[in-house]
């Protein structure tokens, strides 16, 4: 079994390296991933100016572009044959809610959905990178078991992918894997107004509080807050199906 394994976080971020080696136990692995840190830049793609690929080792390379650039480099230039499965992550920090719609983790695999290529994000729900880094070491062995067990599914629709959610806790205190929806969360105080050395009003776009509301038994953060592996599947027809089900006279009328 061939896998590509790539992330947002950069090429020497702790995340990608306990995928690949988790990946490893169970097929081959190809690393391509941007060659610095790339979260929050969601599907983006490189289109102004041309992107370098650079080999750093046997079937790894780095790239000075966005996720999404490094799954179209490596499936269609890279890689001699087309991977089986694209892995995207381990992220450090969670990716639930409203997070998959600005992460380059959850990019990465809906580009090889568009690929053709079932395609699964990991992401590691903690806050504090020092303790992410013991801990993801202490989870390989999970998500090499969870890879083997997903990877082996035949009902995953073709254009179906998903995105999983590491409790931060030691492999053997996870209390299992749930399948869950997306959470609900607001951001607050998430703008800073600053200045810059001449006086100038600037704006730092990040950190603030974050509250969470989509806690349902079957929400992605509830699984999460229980110590839970979450798995939640997503798709890319954004279409509000029941809207157009339920339309009614009102469309009939316009």
């Amino acid at each position: 079994m061939r896998f590509l394994c790539t992330n947002d976080d950069g090429i020497l971020a702790h995340g990608l390296d306990v995928l690949a080696r988790a990946a490893g136990m169970i097929g081959e692995v190809t690393v391509v991933a941007p060659d610095r840190e790339q979260s929050a830049t969601s599907h983006s793609l490189t289109l102004h100016h041309p992107v370098r690929p650079v080999k750093r080792g046997e079937r790894r390379w780095q790239v000075d572009g966005t996720p999404t650039d490094c799954v179209i480099l490596a499936v269609q230039a890279l890689m001699p044959d087309k991977p089986d499965f694209v892995l995207s992550g381990v992220n450090h920090g969670q990716n639930m809610g409203e997070d998959v719609l600005y992460s380059g983790t959850v990019a990465a695999a809906m580009e090889g959905l568009a690929c053709g290529i079932p395609s699964i994000a990991f992401s590691f729900a903690g806050a504090d990178l020092r303790a992410e880094v013991s801990l993801l070491d202490h989870q390989v062995e999970l998500i090499a078991k969870l890879l083997r067990h997903l990877t082996s599914l035949d009902r995953i629709p073709r254009d179906t992918l998903l995105n999983v959610n590491l409790p931060p806790l030691r492999g053997q205190k996870v209390e299992g894997v749930r399948l869950t929806r997306l959470g609900t969360r607001h951001f607050s105080d998430s703008l800073q107004k600053m200045a810059d050395p001449w006086g100038r009003d600037i704006y730092w776009i990040g950190g603030g509080k974050v509250h969470w509301t989509g806690d349902r038994d079957d929400s992605d953060i509830r699984a999460v807050q229980d110590g839970f592996v979450s798995v939640t599947p997503l798709h890319l027809d954004l279409t509000h199906h029941r809207m157009i089900a339920d339309a009614g006279q009102w469309w009939r009328d316009l």
